[in-house]
């Protein structure tokens, strides 16, 4: 096996190799992800409403993802449910979508039965003008007698089209205070009351969260556009236990759209790395190729080259410090692993958290260097190691709660 300064010596020159000459779709990295996804199943969020009833810009409002991106990476599971993973490379969430439903001559009983069996989260869709919910209610009422734990969360959208001519959003956002009945506009304040007494009292155990919100785009002139977004990321992470909004949301370091777009993505790959750095041996070539696939996937975020001499000014960035500082914490990790017992645990949960950790802090610090290549600004190494020591940081207190949550 050889001696810890060998094994962390070969991990940092594993990442050199692996930057230098990637092999991003190989077996290797292929096998690495898969193993990643089994230790860290992915949280799936069932969309449950009828056609146009606002689901797509649900997905937008809470991944930053384009509309067009959405509608080019939903992929079929079924002959009328399809999924869309986030981000698709390494992804962090995973949306279900049975469309259909209120459609004439169609069953969705082996849909539901298909999502049923995937889902995490209920997230009820529907158009607050709409009062014909049946068969959304029909469905939510079959889920939540066989699941009652199961949260649900139900979203009234398209508020604007109850709104008189020349309405705007009522501001502040009324609707989780009593009384907002009286802050709204009238017509608008009947639809939402008029669907939730046609849908009466909904099996379960947590009764469902009521939230009103209007997703627009800019030029639909409605300010702000993403009305109620909030409070629908509150409900979430109120009624489940899944941190969607730690995971999607961006860390309070981030200033820009490009920053914002790179979070998730970072996340997504170190949540990989985290879940492969938990098996002895296998992530010394498996780590590496997730980290090489991930700084590849920004350098294109960005905008930016990523040829040798690209990854060679990085490295040399980063400086020998930084690669000593990578190699020892993973030569350490390894070591613990493989003590009998307390090392299967103990190291297991070590090496999951310095490799995940680790992936995000080189993503913060390949997202420093980006952005200043981007803006014609010359490179900046104390930056670079500053934003490689706080990622490490911030990383390990993300990564932290998750892989101890997978422990047996």
């Amino acid at each position: 096996m050889g001696t810890p300064w060998t094994r962390w010596s070969d991990r940092w020159r594993g990442l050199r190799e692996a930057l230098l000459a990637p092999r991003v779709d190989d077996e290797t990295l292929d096998a690495a992800l898969r193993d990643a996804r089994a230790r860290h199943p992915l949280p799936v969020v069932w969309l449950i409403g009828k056609t146009q009833s606002g689901k797509t810009s649900i997905i937008r409002a809470l991944t930053g993802s384009g509309l067009a991106e959405i509608g080019n990476g939903f992929q079929p599971c079924t002959a009328t449910t399809r999924l869309y993973d986030f981000p698709a490379e390494a992804p962090l969430i995973r949306f279900l979508d049975t469309r259909g439903l209120g459609e004439v001559a169609y069953d969705p009983s082996a849909d539901i039965h298909y999502c049923e069996s995937q889902a995490h989260l209920l997230l009820a869709v529907m158009k607050a003008t709409d009062i014909r919910q049946d068969d959304v209610s029909g469905v939510l009422r079959q889920v939540r007698a066989r699941h009652p734990e199961w949260p649900l969360v139900i979203a009234q959208t398209g508020l604007h089209d109850a709104y008189p001519p020349g309405g705007e959003h009522p501001v502040p956002y009324p609707f989780e205070e009593d009384g907002w009945q009286e802050a709204v506009p009238i017509d608008l304040a009947r639809a939402l009351l008029a669907q939730r007494d046609r849908f009466g009292a909904l099996p379960g155990e947590i009764p469902p969260r009521w939230v009103p919100i209007d997703l627009t785009l800019p030029e639909d002139g409605f300010d702000p556009p993403n009305y109620g977004l909030d409070a629908l990321w509150r409900a979430i992470d109120e009624v489940s236990s899944l941190r969607l909004h730690a995971l999607l949301h961006t860390d309070a370091g981030v200033r820009d759209a490009y920053a914002r777009s790179a979070h998730p993505h970072i996340v997504g790959y170190a949540i990989a790395a985290a879940g492969v750095g938990a098996l002895p041996v296998v992530d010394l070539v498996g780590v590496p190729a997730i980290q090489a696939k991930m700084l590849q996937s920004l350098a294109a975020l960005y905008g930016q080259d990523w040829d040798r001499r690209a990854i060679l000014e990085f490295l040399g960035l980063l400086g020998t410090g930084i690669g000593l500082a990578y190699a020892a914490r993973s030569a350490g990790r390894s070591v613990v692993k493989l003590i009998p017992v307390w090392g299967q645990t103990a190291g297991a949960i070590w090496g999951a958290t310095a490799s995940g950790a680790t992936t995000y802090a080189l993503g913060k610090a390949a997202g420093f260097h980006f952005n200043r290549r981007r803006r014609g600004l010359p490179a900046d190494a104390e930056g670079l190691r500053r934003a490689f020591a706080e990622g490490f940081e911030n990383g390990s207190a993300l990564l932290k709660d998750l892989v101890k949550s997978d422990r047996p």
